[in-house]
């Protein structure tokens, strides 16, 4: 279970050089196999949130409960280690290092060649084709962000974050994203949390939280507030900008 409270983030204006509130008085709990949408209007808080997850980003003030654990001021190599995985908008390529050679860094142990192709086969690669390849400018961006979560699953983790893993890549690849995501929702013992605009990501939610300057406006079940997302033409022109 995930736990924020009281969760404050403000940085300095560099045009103004006055404080900025992101993230104001955030409280919620996530609990342990859900998947769990967060959505909004750019520039509410939604990446900020993520990265204070993560411990990319250190809040002002306030507490993070992973599995009973005050996680706020440990790193993120403590946090992985943990069992938080995150999974960047855009995919750091690492020149030199073969597909198999990351998810066995991932595993955190020498893994079968057959122990990989199986987690590459699950995000709907070609084990053959891709075993092999260099984490360079080849692989399309698509391609990384299969990696990236097959990497994800090799760690057996227990809290996937993904931050708009629908940006930068084409159709094609973002169906195959859904049912791979479907896939995990269904088969994993973890948690899922993902930010997204996307109406198809949503649709596959067990929950949906909506941030709006710097707040939750919102927060239920996919069948509470999938109805009052589509309902609202102001939110729903947003979305059918945003696809």
């Amino acid at each position: 279970m995930l736990e924020l409270k009281n969760i404050n983030f403000t940085v300095n204006d560099e045009n103004t050089g006055e404080e900025k509130e992101i993230l104001k008085n955030i409280n919620i709990k996530f609990e342990t196999g859900h998947f769990i949408v967060i959505t909004g209007p750019n520039g509410g808080g939604k990446s900020t949130l993520a990265k204070i997850i993560m411990g990319l980003e250190t809040p002002t003030s306030g507490q993070i409960i992973f599995n009973g654990e005050d996680i706020t001021n440990l790193s993120i190599n403590e946090r992985a280690k943990l069992g938080i995985g995150f999974a960047f908008q855009q995919p750091v390529r690492f020149k030199g290092l073969k597909v198999k050679d990351l998810l066995r860094l991932a595993a955190g142990k020498d893994i079968s060649t057959e122990k990989a192709c199986e987690h590459l086969s699950k995000v709907g690669l070609c084990a053959q084709d891709y075993i092999d390849r260099e984490l360079n400018e080849s692989l399309s961006g698509g391609e990384m962000k299969r990696i990236e979560i097959a990497m994800l699953m090799a760690r057996n983790i227990q809290l996937s974050l993904f931050d708009e893993p629908e940006a930068g890549i084409d159709l094609w690849s973002f169906h195959n994203l859904i049912a791979i995501f479907k896939h995990l929702r269904d088969s994993t013992n973890g948690s899922l949390i993902i930010i997204s605009h996307q109406e198809r990501i949503l649709e596959i939610a067990d929950e949906i939280v909506i941030i709006k300057d710097g707040e939750i406006s919102e927060y239920g079940s996919k069948e509470e507030m999938l109805p009052k997302l589509l309902g609202n033409v102001d939110i729903c022109n947003y979305y059918r900008k945003e696809a």
